[in-house]
């Protein structure tokens, strides 16, 4: 008889708990959730960071003539051949990374460079390098190309396009 009663309390205590915890972590879930959704309302309400094209790095401006800068080329091919090949082509064929004929009259010098600078960051914050990274499947490695090397590669583009 005593029994009865000790069993009913273990019982008793046991369901007590599994509601306990069941409802405090819909109580945690929930504020959780709301605490999502207004930060999300409020990133909503804040204005877009204006898309000019020029990609997410250190180059900002970049001043190209007319005529290609043979000297400048002939060092981009450099670069190119030593940096670059392995994974891209000058032409439409994928080996790795998007083929690039065309990419100069496609995208800004800016981005061009931002992007051989600054692969990481392009590919994570700026819209048409996340649509490259979704394409392609592969991160492009940061070669860790300074800003001349990067504009001697722009110009090897420029020539390439210009001739094709």
């Amino acid at each position: 008889m005593f029994l009865k009663p000790l069993q009913f309390g273990a019982v008793a205590l046991i369901s007590g708990t599994i509601l306990f915890s069941c409802s405090s972590g819909d109580n945690e879930n929930t504020a959780a959730t709301e605490q999502e959704e207004s930060g999300l309302a409020q990133q909503q309400t804040e204005a877009p960071v204006a898309d000019e094209g020029k990609g997410i790095g250190p180059v900002s401006s970049v001043e190209v003539g007319d005529a290609i800068d043979e000297t400048l080329a002939a060092e981009g091919k450099s670069v190119f051949e030593s940096k670059c090949s392995a994974c891209h082509q000058l032409s439409d064929q994928k080996i790795v990374g998007p083929g690039l004929a065309g990419v100069t009259e496609r995208r800004k010098p800016e981005w061009i460079m931002n992007m051989i600078m600054n692969p990481q960051e392009m590919t994570q914050k700026d819209p048409t390098a996340k649509k490259l990274l979704a394409e392609h499947l592969t991160q492009m490695t940061n070669q860790n190309i300074n800003e001349s090397d990067a504009r001697a590669l722009l110009e090897y583009l420029r020539q390439n396009d210009k001739n094709s």
